[in-house]
């Protein structure tokens, strides 16, 4: 089955203003506030976060913005295939500041799990939000992101694939895998367990 783009450049652009807007109206400004992202994509998201507050708020030109790996802390290490841990950066302090987690898509939690788990050994903020540029559902844990670009309901047996200029080269997002004539396709369901 052909994959199908369901967000485009200028969608993706679109989603993470709107997030952007949504992080200083909740948070009634940036003043305190850390953006991590977990990484690959989550940290190039989070840094356009960032940017784009700084556009919007210019007074809120020192948001912190970082990233924070989350490999060790996994619940599923040995039942998934688990990428070369990466550096976390975390800029300056998170006691008593506003943390806003990024990642690109949400799918199980359990990487979330891991990233309040990973957050724990590095300070302790006043609040943790999660921002994500999708969410797909079928939540194994009881996870639910503050700030959403798309909920994109998909079957368990489909794919989403993130693309991003920093990373990839190239900018969309897209959905495959799935049934085709009562069928599971032959990639499965793959992300890894966001």
């Amino acid at each position: 089955m052909m994959a199908r783009t369901v967000l485009n450049q200028a969608d993706i652009t679109r989603a993470l203003t709107r997030i952007s807007h949504e992080i200083l109206e909740s948070n009634r400004g940036a003043e305190n506030l850390v953006i991590l992202g977990i990484p690959t994509r989550g940290v190039a998201l989070a840094r356009r976060i960032a940017e784009t507050i700084a556009r919007i708020e210019p007074t809120a030109s020192d948001v912190r913005v970082g990233s924070l790996d989350v490999t060790m802390y996994r619940d599923d290490l040995g039942q998934t295939r688990t990428r070369t841990p990466t550096r976390t950066e975390v800029p300056g302090s998170i006691d008593g500041v506003t943390v806003v987690l990024v990642d690109d898509v949400l799918y199980s939690g359990r990487t979330i799990r891991a990233a309040l788990d990973a957050l724990g050994d590095h300070g302790r903020p006043t609040i943790v939000q999660l921002a994500v540029l999708v969410d797909r559902g079928h939540r194994e844990l009881p996870i639910r992101a503050d700030f959403v670009g798309k909920n994109l309901p998909s079957s368990t047996e489909e794919r989403i694939n993130v693309h991003l200029l920093e990373v990839d080269g190239d900018e969309f997002v897209s959905i495959d895998g799935g049934r085709l004539d009562g069928r599971v396709a032959d990639d499965g369901a793959a992300e890894d367990a966001s």
